[in-house]
């Protein structure tokens, strides 16, 4: 699931909208919006996010960090590292290969480590 796809879940949970019935509102398939809350789809389209931001009534800081989301929602990231060192070649190459082994502690360690908070 990608951080997009938790909080569009999350919002349809608040509000007790089922999958189905919120495709059917935003004119899309249930399986894409199904998609796109498991990860399955990459990063939705600036229109649709503003479509689903409209649907919840959210304000503008609620827009912007469903903005924010859907930017970091691409399920497949592809990680350059020309010009970097080995080693931080290395590192991008041991995290794709083992990141499915990490657990949420450690993952909220990284990520703190890095400067976003837990609920990013």
């Amino acid at each position: 699931m990608t951080p997009f796809g938790a909080k569009v879940r999350e919002l349809r949970a608040a509000k007790n909208i089922q999958l189905k019935k919120m495709a059917e509102d935003l004119k899309i398939s249930s399986a894409y919006l199904s998609a796109l809350e498991h990860g399955r789809r990459g990063r939705p389209g600036p229109g649709l996010v503003m479509q689903i931001a409209d649907y919840f009534g959210l304000i503008w800081d609620q827009v912007d960090e469903m903005k924010r989301l859907a930017h970091l929602s691409h399920p497949r990231v592809p990680i350059d590292t020309g010009g970097l060192s080995p080693k931080a070649t290395l590192l991008a190459n041991l995290l794709a290969g083992h990141i499915h082994e990490l657990d949420d502690a450690t993952i909220l360690r990284m990520l703190a480590d890095m400067g976003f908070d837990e609920e990013e």
